[in-house]
């Protein structure tokens, strides 16, 4: 049997260079391997989770899919759906909320660092975040999540809501591990961390012109002059170097040891070297946003089949715990 392979991605703005070499290339790669079967989630319930905006998650959710669609994920290969659209996410979310505690929500490290970061809005749908991602991937009963490491501890809760479901309840559900495809590790444009579209200046996003490309890489911050110890900004510039213009790499170390290098010229390469890789994508993005049927059937068709799924699941979950 086909192994089957769950990703999320928060509908909160275009897929970005960070998600596609990261993530994106892996989920490519899994919907190409006749071993695996891959639903490839938009997760715009989690989104509000934390303030946001109401039209912009209207647009959001919606260009998340053109994006996967652009980037090559295949609606015949692949099941693309909205969270939204699949109710049984919610449902199940809740039935879960019976077997874990509150004590074991406020302890997950990713909810006190929201709490820091919103400390106004701290709501049950937040404290119920880990809840929602088990539900995502059990309702599906896919064993296989590619995530970062970051995830792990709500990988744990999903593992841990599996266990009570099939001690107390008698279910099959899998205890889901995180998987790793291969992918680049992209940093961040402002030297600290990996690249985020949570952090302003730090991304490079898949639709942006080869002028704000540039505008976006000269902006990382670098040094006066060149030589001596890399300072962050430096490594950074020096990863997507190696990333993107390698057969040129060599030759810009050089002439940074030798106090010769000029940034802004090594930046202007790494940009123009950036905006070729997504010239594909960008085309082929503008020939799928002139179908707007093509784009709603993909959005259609992909929560009918995620919905034949996730109905079975919480069927059977509803019987077992006698509520049907």
């Amino acid at each position: 049997m086909k192994k089957r392979v769950f990703a999320g991605i928060r509908a909160t703005g275009r897929l970005h260079l960070g998600n596609y070499l990261g993530a994106v290339k892996g989920m490519l790669q899994l919907q190409d391997n006749p071993q695996y079967e891959a639903l490839y989630m938009v997760a715009d319930v989690h989104t509000i989770t934390t303030p946001y905006n109401v039209q912009g998650l209207r647009i959001n959710r919606r260009e998340a899919i053109v994006d996967y669609l652009a980037a090559g994920l295949d609606p015949k290969k692949s099941i693309l759906f909205l969270q939204a659209q699949v109710p049984e996410h919610a449902e199940l979310a809740f039935y879960f909320g019976s077997v874990t505690t509150i004590a074991r929500m406020q302890h997950l490290p990713t909810f006190k660092d929201k709490v820091k970061q919103y400390p106004h809005d701290v709501t049950m749908a937040l404290l119920n975040y880990p809840l929602l991602m088990a539900a995502d991937i059990l309702l599906y009963k896919a064993g296989l999540v590619p995530v970062g490491i970051d995830q792990e501890p709500h990988l744990e809760v999903a593992r841990e809501i599996a266990r009570k479901m099939n001690q107390e309840y008698g279910m099959n559900f899998p205890e889901p591990v995180r998987f790793a495809t291969k992918g680049s590790y992209i940093p961040s444009l402002n030297g600290e961390g990996k690249m985020s579209k949570t952090v302003e200046g730090s991304f490079i996003n898949l639709t942006d012109s080869v002028d704000v490309i540039r505008k976006k890489v000269r902006s990382v911050p670098t040094a006066t002059t060149s030589g001596g110890e890399m300072n962050p900004g430096v490594k950074t510039l020096f990863a997507f170097a190696d990333l993107f213009i390698p057969n040129e790499l060599n030759k810009y170390k050089k002439e940074y040891e030798n106090g010769t290098l000029q940034f802004v010229t090594l930046k202007d390469a790494i940009a123009d070297a950036i905006y070729k890789d997504l010239q594909p994508f960008q085309e082929k993005r503008n020939e799928i946003i002139k179908n707007q049927e093509y784009i709603d059937q993909v959005i259609k068709e992909g929560a009918e089949k995620a919905r034949s799924i996730a109905s079975q699941t919480v069927m059977e979950v509803k019987e077992k715990m006698g509520l049907s």
